[in-house]
């Protein structure tokens, strides 16, 4: 018994072993082989170059009106017409006021009837002077007649000086009861209704015309970005920079781009920021004065900057940073840049890459290592 079970095991290693070495030459028992190697798989890819850049800022700050005069009475009285709408648009010379002329007139006219009165007495006391200047010498009249005709003529002439200035001072203050617009603009509301007593150069203004074609834009920034900033301007042969805005709580850009006008002379020794001022055109009349606004300002430029897509960088666990770049063969193989700073969807690239190179932008879980791929550029993918 004992030999035959050892019989059957001495078979079945026999058939055992011939079974491993016919598969092992490739017999028709063997899994059959792989019919070749995988196939690339697709990946989208974005081919580096270089470009000018300009850098820019983020400040806040605070529109004002490009142009505000406050309107105030220069001759007291009593306000007997209005000639605007509140809150319209007037015009430059344009008539918003009228004060009670009645009073003027009548130191206007009583201005003119002195100089009348003035030049009648110059013309008596002209030909006068000029008798007793004949008579003094043949003895005709005193030395001392001579000289008090002489006063009396210069008096005249003075007299007349002095109503002429009167007129002028009354023509003034008569034509100040006519109170016009200084700049063309919209007007806010009037301080004053009609009837009401107004005096000359009060505190309190009738009304408020601001200019709001144009609009500044005033924000802080530090003073070590002031200095990036003139550096740019002056390189640029003293242009304006361009600054672009977003309105608090609104994500979308201003239509119109803004150029910078000039920065204060001195740093505030609280928050060591300098003052800037841009000017934005306001055609529309969107941006009112007081908005509070966000301003991107441009500090600088670099040109020959790289820049590669967020979604193809990768940061590793010791901040190091990688992206999968594809050779000219289009195999994929991880290679390590620095980067410095985000550019709106973008990093700006220092070192590690060049102009031509491709690296991969979607279909990271689909590659690995030394793995052929086969790329395409989302524009042409698209086509």
């Amino acid at each position: 018994m004992k030999i035959k079970i050892a019989a059957v095991i001495a078979v079945l290693l026999i058939l055992g072993a011939g079974f491993y070495f016919y598969k092992g030459k490739g017999g028709s028992t063997a899994a059959p082989a792989q019919a070749g190697q995988r196939p690339p798989v697709e990946v989208e890819v974005f081919t580096v170059s270089q470009g000018d850049i300009t850098f820019t800022k983020e400040l806040s700050g605070r529109t004002s009106a490009y142009q505000i005069a406050e309107i105030r009475p220069q001759v007291s009285g009593i306000i007997i017409k209005r000639f605007f709408t509140e809150g319209s648009r007037v015009q430059s010379g344009q008539q918003l006021y009228q004060i009670d002329p009645a009073p003027y007139q009548a130191a206007y006219e009583s201005a003119v009837a002195s100089l009348q009165s003035a030049e009648a007495n110059l013309t008596s006391a002209e030909p006068r002077a000029k008798r007793y200047s004949e008579l003094v010498d043949a003895g005709g009249v005193s030395r001392q007649e001579y000289d008090d005709a002489v006063s009396a003529l210069a008096q005249a002439k003075a007299a007349v000086a002095q109503a002429k200035a009167a007129i002028t001072t009354a023509k003034i203050n008569l034509d100040y009861t006519k109170v016009f617009a200084p700049i063309s603009g919209r007007i806010g509301k009037s301080s004053v209704t009609e009837g009401a007593l107004v005096t000359a150069n009060q505190a309190t203004a009738l009304a408020t015309v601001q200019n709001l074609d144009k609009i500044y834009v005033d924000v802080n920034q530090s003073a070590a970005d002031i200095i990036n900033l003139k550096k740019m301007l002056k390189s640029e042969n003293g242009s304006h920079t361009e600054a672009t805005l977003t309105l608090e709580g609104s994500s979308e850009a201003y239509g119109h781009n803004g150029a910078v006008q000039f920065s204060d002379v001195t740093v505030d020794e609280t928050t060591g920021t300098v003052q800037l001022r841009i000017l934005f055109p306001n055609p529309e009349g969107e941006l009112l004065p007081g908005l509070f606004v966000k301003a991107n300002v441009a500090q600088y430029s670099q040109s020959g900057a790289i820049t590669v897509p967020q979604q193809a960088v990768s940061r590793n666990a010791d901040g190091s940073v990688t992206v999968w770049a594809v050779d000219a063969s289009n195999v994929v193989n991880v290679r390590p840049i620095k980067v410095s700073k985000v550019l709106g969807d973008k990093w700006l690239v220092t070192e590690g890459l060049a102009a031509g190179d491709r690296v991969v932008t979607a279909g990271l879980q689909k590659i690995a290592p030394g793995a052929a791929v086969s790329p395409v550029e989302p524009a042409k993918k698209a086509e």
